[in-house]
């Protein structure tokens, strides 16, 4: 009886332990659900303790590049940075000179798995670019971080004065994009050689440009690009106004003479508004005077006045009436005085 109890007990326990046993199997290790996204997909390509870095896949090696090399299976290759050589190879462990320039990072790294399977079974090798410096484009003149700034992959125009700061408020215009033509022409209708026969430059307006009413001015830009933003041309209004000073202008015929009075907030109360006149620069240095009757301007009585880069809006100040106000207020003091006099 006992013996037929005993074998009852073994089998329960035999299947329970069975269905355990199963269920351990069929369920994923504890940390792997809680494991990254990046881990897990390294895990699932081989490359368990290795998480690839995001590049640009679109960018091409060139000299002065710096990379890392990592190999999983061999310890040669470290943390250490390598340089791709001014003749575009760059010197690794184990396989020597390898060439890079004009390889991704991703076609360097079959090239080195390649390589290195006639010395490791299965070499697991991940690159990276530490920092990019064959690819310089120079952004200068009215943006907020001038300077020579690197392509990490295909850009286009507003991606590189994006990345330049963005556009001062003094900017102007007209942007000009100047190429190596071994690098191609700019594919732009304003574009033509220059004097030197070596550069391809073009005109871009950056109006269109920003406002996106035609994209083909977006270009895509090339290494040893320059792109150049002019500042703004400058209309300047001095004399009895509230604001004197100078204003930009967009375009060469944008500010007339009532929009330049409103930019420097209308006159003072001692204008002679009836003898304003604008200077300007003449072909002979001099400036010619052309005069302005702003009371009649202002009054809807004759067509407004357009204003040229560099003119000066002059609005003189009334001397007769200036006198006539001091005398006014020279009066009133005295006044004012001989009745405190009184009242003492």
């Amino acid at each position: 009886m006992r013996l037929r109890i005993a074998i009852k007990i073994g089998a329960v326990c035999a299947v329970y332990l069975g269905v355990a046993l199963a269920a351990q199997q069929a369920a994923p290790p504890a940390y792997t659900a809680n494991r990254p996204a990046q881990l897990t997909a390294a895990a699932n390509d081989g490359t368990d303790s290795v998480v690839k870095p995001k590049v640009s896949e679109s960018y091409r090696l060139g000299p002065n590049d710096s990379i890392s090399v990592r190999c999983m299976n061999a310890e040669e290759f470290t943390d250490t940075p390598f340089r791709v050589d001014t003749d575009g190879q760059v010197t690794l462990p184990m396989v020597g000179r390898v060439e890079a320039s004009g390889l991704t990072v991703r076609q360097l790294e079959t090239n080195l798995k390649e390589k290195l399977s006639k010395y490791i079974i299965d070499p697991q090798v991940v690159v990276r670019l530490v920092e990019a410096r064959s690819h310089p484009v120079s952004v200068i003149g009215a943006v907020h971080q001038p300077g020579v700034h690197q392509l990490d992959g295909a850009k286009r125009l507003l991606e590189l004065l994006s990345q330049a700061g963005g556009l001062r408020q003094d900017a102007g215009q007209v942007i000009t994009l100047t190429r190596r033509l071994e690098w191609g022409r700019i594919p732009l209708q304003t574009e033509h050689t220059d004097e030197s026969g070596k550069f391809s430059v073009a005109e871009i307006d950056l109006k269109e440009l920003t406002a996106g009413t035609n994209p083909a001015n977006n270009v895509e830009i090339c290494p040893f690009d320059v792109i150049s933003v002019p500042m703004a041309e400058l209309i300047y209004v001095v004399g009895e106004v509230k604001k004197p000073g100078g204003f930009t202008i967009a375009h060469p015929d944008a500010v007339s003479v009532l929009q330049a009075l409103s930019l420097a907030e209308g006159l003072q109360t001692m204008a002679y508004a009836k003898k304003a006149k604008i200077l300007r620069q003449s072909d002979g240095g001099n400036r010619a005077e052309i005069p302005v009757d702003l009371p009649r301007l202002l009054a809807g009585q004759l067509s407004d006045i357009p204003m040229m880069p560099g003119d000066i809006l002059f609005v003189p100040k009334n001397q007769a009436k200036s006198a006539g106000v001091k005398v006014m207020d020279a009066a009133i003091q005295m006044t004012t005085g001989v009745i405190i006099y009184r009242r003492w």
